[in-house]
């Protein structure tokens, strides 16, 4: 088993860090163009927010799938192959000649960006000792907001400078050059045993996982946080887009730099839970979600930033600790189980447009925030219990020891 802070821990934790990083830039592109995408296809915000969350939903779909595999015939060829199809998908995407086939292709290429995040945590599951998982997890994830982040950016300053398309052949040509990386640094698996493949097996270890309450609530708790603060930022570029800010899709994703609040939670995140406990951690993180979603609400582009960049930051460290909560309380099956994980994160942003809509109609942004607190209010309840069973494992370990 690999411990932690050694070299072969750093070269692992870079090469997953650089593939989470690559992964991200491709899935967020487009977020900041969404209002310049509705104007160009003469569609609603409810279609064009179909940009992302096709390529989401596709994702979700794609771990089910690569979860299982990589647990019959390993971890390292699915994602070094899915980083490089990623990237000849977004200079396809390039090309796309109308926005149903620029859905389309965003559906291929969420189930090819599938393969990375499909099997990472159980990689660093298999191959990390128990403190060396909580740090890189923590790393990883803070890799994840940092692709989003670039993804963004890069995304609205080369729009405004060569369209759409120089964006998605940028990104493309990114995410080739570092899956040439990405491929050389990973270092072979040592810890790796694989299991004979059976569709039967498969599902019977997904089932297994939806019927163990510890993980369950996990996969809630992930899931609808992120129904919520992903969407809650396709709404923001609609706000921020409309009088009396009317920002260019440049300055929309430089809006994204708030997610930096978030890599550092990440980063922080097996920190303060070795000091506090995973479960607190995720309490807190809630806490902050809604704090920062309350700040929205201000009218001051400042305050606005201020509260984006609070919601960031407890997301991910919510996010991170569940994330490794489910990587420690599988009992088999780890690449299954974090790949369900996985699923119902994106699926849960898949689905957040719907959720969120009927609220944006009705009331602007202030009912875009009562809908998040009301789904928050939900995630908190599942973090207090997470912590009731955390006692109880506490307890029991006090009594064997």
């Amino acid at each position: 088993m690999i411990s932690a802070r050694t070299r072969a821990w750093w070269r692992a934790t870079l090469a997953l860090c650089l593939g989470s990083f690559l992964v991200f830039i491709n899935l967020y592109v487009p977020q900041p163009l969404l209002p310049d995408l509705q104007q160009t296809y003469g569609v609603s915000t409810l279609a064009v927010s179909f940009v992302m969350s096709a390529a989401t939903l596709s994702l979700a779909a794609a771990l089910l799938v690569f979860g299982p595999l990589s647990d019959a015939v390993g971890r390292e060829s699915i994602m070094r192959y899915s980083l490089l199809l990623a990237g000849v998908c977004s200079i396809v995407l390039a090309f796309a000649p109308n926005f149903t086939a620029l859905l389309a292709l965003r559906l291929l290429q969420g189930f090819v960006l599938g393969g990375l995040p499909a099997v990472a945590i159980a990689w660093m599951g298999d191959e990390f000792d128990k403190p060396a998982l909580l740090g890189a997890v923590g790393l990883y994830i803070g890799a994840n907001s940092l692709g989003g982040i670039s993804g963004r950016v890069i995304g609205g300053i080369v729009a405004d400078i060569g369209g759409a398309p120089a964006a998605f052949v940028t990104v493309g040509v990114i995410t080739l050059v570092g899956g040439v990386v990405f491929w050389r640094l990973l270092p072979r698996s040592q810890a790796f045993t694989p299991q004979r493949f059976h569709v039967a097996t498969a599902v019977a270890d997904l089932y297994q996982h939806l019927c163990t309450p510890v993980l369950l609530a996990a996969y809630v708790l992930g899931g609808i946080n992120f129904m919520v603060f992903i969407n809650q930022y396709s709404y923001i570029t609609f706000r921020l887009a409309n009088a009396p800010y009317s920002l260019a899709a440049s300055s929309l994703g430089l809006i994204f730099l708030t997610y930096l609040s978030g890599t550092a939670g990440s980063m922080l995140s097996g920190r303060l839970a070795a000091q506090l406990s995973p479960a607190r951690c995720m309490i807190l993180g809630v806490v902050i979600l809604m704090l920062g979603t309350a700040i929205t609400r201000a009218e001051s582009l400042t305050l606005i930033i201020l509260g984006l960049t609070v919601n960031a930051f407890g997301f991910f460290l919510a996010h991170s600790l569940a994330s490794s909560w489910v990587g420690r309380n599988a009992q088999r099956a780890r690449g299954s189980a974090s790949a369900l994980y996985l699923v119902f994160y994106y699926t849960g942003a898949s689905l957040g447009g719907f959720w969120l809509e009927p609220f944006w109609l009705w009331d602007g942004w202030a009912g875009v925030t009562l809908a998040s607190w009301l789904l928050f209010g939900v995630t908190l309840c599942m973090a207090i219990w997470l912590r009731r069973v955390e006692r109880r494992q506490e307890q029991a370990a006090v009594e064997k020891s």
